[in-house]
Order: C-alpha cells, then sequence, then structure tokens
C-alpha cells in the first residue's frame, strides 16, 4: 500500500499538460489546451485540458478527471498503479507500507510464476526458429494466412516434440520444479516423480494478463489423430483463471474502448486474423464456454458487444447462450454470424478491411432481431410455435436489468410482432419476478452456508475476512442515468451550484421565507441543499451522481475549501466521481448565467439566494412526478387483478402527490393558485 503521504506528494507533482501530452498531440490555445480525444473517434477536438484546475474534460464523451485518472482510463490501470506510473515518471520514489509476512511471500510467489511463464514464452518463441520449429510451426502459421509481424507481436511460438525440452532448459536456467509445476507448464512422471513437459509438439498461443505479461498457453496439435487433444490449456494457477482471462485483451482493451464495441469470437485464430486484417477490437474466450467473469471484464471497457460466432448449429447455440449472459450484466448486445462454412479467421483472410467492416456494419442484429429471425423460421404458419417464439424473446427481455430499455423493447417487440403492449408487458414482469426470487432464494441459502461454515469455524482465527475492495465504477461510464432522465437533469442542476459554489454564504433577507440570521451563521450553498435533502429523508436516484454528492459532504464537513474539494474529486479513485466533477466544472452554460447576477446589481450571495431555492423546487417536483410516475404503474396492476382495496390506496395516495405537485408548481409559477 503507497502511504497517503506520498499519494498526495504524486497528485501534486503530477502536471496534467505533462502527463496527457506524453500520449496526445495538444494544441495550446491561451493558458488552456485541446486535443482530440484518445478514447473515441472524433475530427473536431472537443478534448479539453485546464492546467490552472489540473483537470481533463471531453465535450464527446464525457470522460474527465486530473492526471492519475487519465492514466487509470487510458492505460486501463487500477488506481494504485497509475500511481505508481506516475511516481515513476516524476522520479518519486514509492516505499510501500510494511508487509506481513504472508503478503510477502504470495507476491513474490506470484511474481516467479510471472518470471516461469514469461521465460516459456521467450523460449517457445525461439523454438520457431529452429529446423523443427520452421519446418512444422512456422509452415503452420503461414499456412492460417499469419504473417511474421503478426507471429512476432503475438508471441506465437512452437513446442518441440522433445518430451523434457522445455524441462530442462527451464531448470538449466535455475527455475524451480514448484514453479513449474504451479503454473501447469510441466507435470511430474508418477513411475520416476521426474518432470515432463505439458505442451509438446504443439504450435503455442501465449494468454497475455490486462497489463500484458503472459500468464497462461493454449497449445494446439497439428496432427489428424482423433485420439490427440486438438488443444491442450494451462490449468489455472493463481495468476491465470481462465473465466476471468479473454485471449488477446492486452492488445484489444485501446481500440474496446475507443470504438465503444468489442467483438466477441471463439478461437485464438479468430483473434488474430481480425486483428491482422485491421480490426483489433476483438477478443475470444480462450477456448473455456462464456463465464460472467469474462463479461465484466469486457464491461471495463465498453457496455457494447458485438457477438460473432460460426453460424453452424453449435456456434448458433453458443450465441443464444451469450445473449442472456449479457443482458443479465446490463450490457447492449448484437450478433453477426459468419455465413455457415465459414469462421471469422477464414472469412476475414478472404476479404479486405473495407469488405469486412461492410459485412459487419451490415448484419450486425439486434437480439430481438436475431432470435426472430432464427426461431420464426419453422413458426410462420403455426400460432403455438410463434407464441413460444415471443414468449422466449419476452423471458430474455426479461433479464434486462434497466427498467427503461426493457420498456423500450416492449414496445418494439408489441409493433413487430403485431401483440398488445400490456400482454408482452405481463409475461416480461411475470419472468423477471420469479427470476429475481430464485436469485434471492440463491442468495439467502449461501449466506446460511456461510453462516454455518463461520459458526463451525475456530474462533480462535478470528472474524472471516472481508472482501473491502470497491468495485470498479469508473468504466460504467457518467451519463448512465437510470431510470428517469428528468429526475438526473434536477440532480445535476443541484450538483452544478454544490461543485461550482458549495461554500459560499447565501444572502437570505431578515424576512426570507427559508432563513434569517447573523453574518457569521449564513448557510452556504451545500448546507441549504443538504438541509433540504435531509428534510425530505431523500437521496439522489443517479447513482454517479449520488456518489459524488456523498464525497464532496465527506470532504466538505472535514473543514476542506471549495477549491481543495473539488480537487479531491477529479483525484478521486472512483473514476466516476472524477468523471460528474470534471463535467460539472467544466460547464460553460453555468458559468455563463452565473455572471447574470453582475448584470442585475446582484451579489453572488443574493443571487444564489434567489436561484437555488427554485433549484431546489425543481428536483422535488422532479421527484413527485417520479413518484406519480410509479404510482400509475401500481393502480394499473391493481386494476388488471381487480384489487378494490388497493385500487382505492393507490387512488388517494395519487391524488395526495397531485396536491403536493401543484403547491410547488405554484411556487415556481407555473401554475396559478
Amino acid at each position: 500500500m503507497i502511504p497517503q503521504e506520498t499519494v498526495q506528494k504524486i497528485l501534486d507533482t503530477a502536471k496534467i499538460e505533462e502527463v496527457i501530452g506524453d500520449f496526445v498531440t495538444l494544441k495550446r490555445r491561451g493558458a488552456e489546451y485541446w486535443a482530440c480525444c484518445p478514447f473515441h473517434n472524433e475530427k473536431t477536438p472537443s478534448f479539453h485540458i485546464i492546467p490552472a484546475k489540473g483537470m481533463y474534460y471531453c465535450f464527446g464523451c464525457h470522460k474527465g478527471g486530473s492526471a492519475v485518472g487519465f492514466v487509470m482510463d487510458y492505460e486501463h490501470l487500477s488506481y494504485a498503479e497509475a500511481l505508481r506510473y506516475l511516481a515513476k515518471k516524476y522520479n518519486i520514489e514509492v516505499i510501500e507500507k510494511e508487509e506481513t509476512a504472508e503478503d510477502i511471500a504470495n507476491r513474490k510467489r506470484n511474481e516467479s510464476l510471472m518470471l516461469v511463464s514469461e521465460y516459456a514464452g521467450k523460449f517457445f518463441q525461439e523454438q520457431l526458429k529452429t529446423d523443427e520449429g520452421r519446418s512444422v510451426g512456422l509452415k503452420y502459421f503461414h499456412a492460417r494466412g499469419l504473417e511474421d509481424a503478426t507471429i512476432a507481436k503475438y508471441g506465437l511460438g512452437w513446442a518441440p516434440t522433445g518430451r523434457r525440452a522445455f524441462t530442462d532448459a527451464a531448470k538449466s536456467a535455475g527455475y524451480k520444479e514448484e514453479y513449474l509445476l504451479d503454473t501447469g507448464l510441466c507435470s511430474r512422471y508418477e513411475e520416476d516423480g521426474t518432470l515432463r513437459d505439458r505442451f509438446y509438439d504443439r504450435v503455442v498461443f501465449p494468454i497475455h494478463s490486462m497489463s500484458g505479461r503472459i500468464i497462461a498457453f493454449g497449445a494446439r496439435t497439428l496432427k489428424s489423430d482423433k485420439t490427440v487433444a486438438k488443444y491442450v490449456n494451462s490449468k489455472e494457477s493463481d495468476i491465470y483463471v481462465k473465466n476471468l482471462s479473454l485471449y488477446g485483451i492486452w492488445f484489444a482493451k485501446n481500440e474496446i474502448a475507443k470504438r465503444d464495441n468489442c467483438y466477441l469470437v471463439e478461437g485464438y485464430l479468430d483473434v488474430l486474423s481480425m486483428h491482422q486484417l485491421g480490426i483489433t477490437n476483438v477478443v475470444a474466450s480462450s477456448g473455456t464456454a462464456l463465464t460472467e467473469g469474462q463479461i465484466r471484464l469486457i464491461k471495463r471497457f465498453t457496455d457494447n458487444v458485438t457477438i460473432m460466432y460460426d453460424g453452424d448449429s453449435a456456434g448458433i447455440h453458443a450465441a443464444l447462450r451469450g445473449i442472456d449472459m449479457f443482458l443479465r450484466e446490463g450490457m447492449n448486445v448484437k450478433l453477426v454470424l459468419i455465413p455457415d462454412g465459414d469462421d471469422p479467421d477464414s472469412y476475414s483472410r478472404k476479404h479486405t478491411l473495407a469488405e469486412m467492416e461492410a459485412f459487419l456494419s451490415d448484419n450486425a442484429q439486434d437480439f430481438v432481431d436475431f432470435k426472430a429471425t432464427l426461431l420464426m423460421r419453422d413458426a410462420v404458419n403455426d400460432p403455438l410455435k410463434r407464441a413460444n417464439v415471443i414468449n422466449d424473446i419476452a423471458d430474455t427481455i426479461a433479464d434486462i436489468p434497466d427498467g427503461v430499455k426493457r420498456a423500450t423493447y416492449i414496445d418494439f417487440c408489441s409493433r413487430k410482432f403485431e401483440i398488445r403492449r400490456d400482454v408482452l408487458e405481463e409475461r416480461v414482469g411475470a419472468t423477471r419476478s420469479k427470476k429475481l426470487a430464485e436469485e434471492k432464494r440463491a442468495e439467502e441459502r449461501e449466506r446460511e452456508r456461510g453462516r454455518r461454515r463461520n459458526l463451525g469455524a475456530d474462533s480462535s482465527q478470528g472474524s472471516p475476512s472481508v472482501d473491502t475492495a470497491t468495485p470498479d465504477t469508473w468504466t460504467d461510464g457518467l451519463l448512465a442515468l437510470e431510470e428517469n432522465r428528468i429526475m438526473g437533469k434536477a440532480e445535476r442542476g443541484l450538483l452544478n451550484f454544490i461543485l461550482t459554489e458549495g461554500t459560499t454564504p447565501m444572502e437570505f433577507q431578515t424576512d426570507s421565507d427559508y432563513y434569517s440570521g447573523d453574518e457569521e451563521d449564513k448557510q452556504t450553498v451545500f448546507e441549504f441543499i443538504d438541509a433540504a435533502l435531509e428534510g425530505d429523508q431523500v437521496e439522489f436516484v443517479n447513482a454517479a451522481y449520488r456518489a459524488t454528492y456523498q464525497a464532496y459532504s465527506k470532504d466538505y464537513y472535514d473543514g476542506a475549501s471549495q477549491e481543495e474539494i473539488v480537487k479531491r474529486l477529479l483525484d478521486a479513485e472512483d473514476r466516476t466521481v472524477a468523471y460528474v466533477a470534471a463535467q460539472l466544472s467544466a460547464n460553460e452554460r453555468y458559468k455563463l448565467s452565473v455572471e447574470n447576477f453582475r448584470e442585475s446589481m446582484m451579489s453572488k450571495g443574493s443571487w444564489l439566494t434567489k436561484f437555488v431555492p427554485k433549484a431546489i423546487l425543481v428536483f422535488q417536483s422532479c421527484r413527485l412526478e417520479s413518484k406519480l410516475a410509479e404510482v400509475r404503474e401500481e393502480l394499473k396492476k391493481a386494476e388488471l387483478v381487480s384489487d378494490a382495496d388497493k385500487v382505492h390506496a393507490c387512488q388517494v395516495t395519487y391524488a395526495k402527490y397531485l396536491r403536493m405537485l401543484k403547491t410547488i408548481k405554484v411556487r415556481l409559477g407555473r401554475e396559478k393558485e
């Protein structure tokens, strides 16, 4: 762990323009800089660097933050890794806090496993230069259309036919048997206890970690003998977990983030051929069935995925399974099926880059269209089969966690299949309720199993350890408003005031409806908004805005100044918070409106006294509009099942909310009393 004083030194030393200038060509305009954004494609620069504030912000894709945030985003590093990068750049010595003996042992062990794997990667690469490697391995790669530059870039290699070639070389180089066995590079003969190679007489595909280090291998036999496994992969180890690894992710991650889309294929050669052609936002699931861990790895870089599997029955089955998995993780999924008889590897080798890009663009289908096209083939004239297909698609829609997306797809299917919306909505709702109940029961069973394990544990071992790591929210993006965009706009308005004028005192008149008091007792903008929210016992709906509000609140009540608070938010490990802070700090429209108080000869405090309460009223009105929508849905469901008591309760609540909303609209001047 990096000591806090070292962290602060790194953050204070790093100059935003110098850090970003290492990766992007900057154009100076006065005291600020502009560039084409490195995170998405654009021709007109919208990427803004403000050295005086130590921040960057893109008006196109909404990424923003400080120097450490840029390194995290661009290099896809953790907060600690980004800090170490900056420390190295500015020659700041990082002395980690003292580790326990166990921490040191684990770190050294993992590093040893990494070093053995990297040695193996170099060994297999070198074997391609031998007579055997050239005549068999290199010949095969060339036959599959791979160029020498691709072979070298991706570290492809050859495992010699000798059963101890790698083992002998590694031991001679000083690598311990313990690590050769634990990485799965070697296995032990039961007969005499000696080691032998796991990979032999095969071409080799190294698998890289997110940081570009070799952690495992896939090896393919070139023999046609059906008794020999086509592929042999590394076993799992402390550095390689199959369901958390994707082949090609190290080479694809920046392009995935930049293109905001990931192509998912099945095999090593599919990735390599696509990358060689020029489509580099492509990864594969490393010879394993797609897992939730792999999906979440993709989600770190984009919410959009295009499944590109073979057009045979196995590929279609895998694609159907993948649809549901991606939707459950809140991702947007499309599908492209390669014409039967081809796979992404062979198809890409038959076409130019322009042709391949056109094919992908023209043939990418939304999951509803894909399922409809696929499953409706035999159901055109069969009403029962048609109903089953529609139910299947409705059940897939039920996997979508976002309510707005679910509603949109329900509308789309209603029009597409010419079926009443309420019928589809009822099916989706019932399926979703059932799935959520099953998930809840599974969680309860798991908690019960954990409780029993803990009760049976030796009390001398202390309490079970708790994983306190927070999830990676920074890749979720800033503007993923949850289910109410109007509410999000109102919350954004309050945050605008807080992040620009949060510590400014408000100058109420003594006859104000809100506050009166001595000069030293004046409420600041943040205190006024905070008191209003606390009085109503509400918090922001949007997760990004809520996290930013909470972070600001903590620093405010710790006594930090406005400038210090905003700087801490921009430097935040939570990238979502940094994005919000950067966006609202760079909001020119609000800055211009603040200048209006000068034109009206009002002081800033008086101007804020006029408009902050208005922003709170807008927030409250939006919240009531949201509540009314919820009651309308409850009323509709109650009427469907003829629940008279529930209908009456909903009508009473609805009338109460309407009266409250009218009062607020009168105060806003939107309605007359």
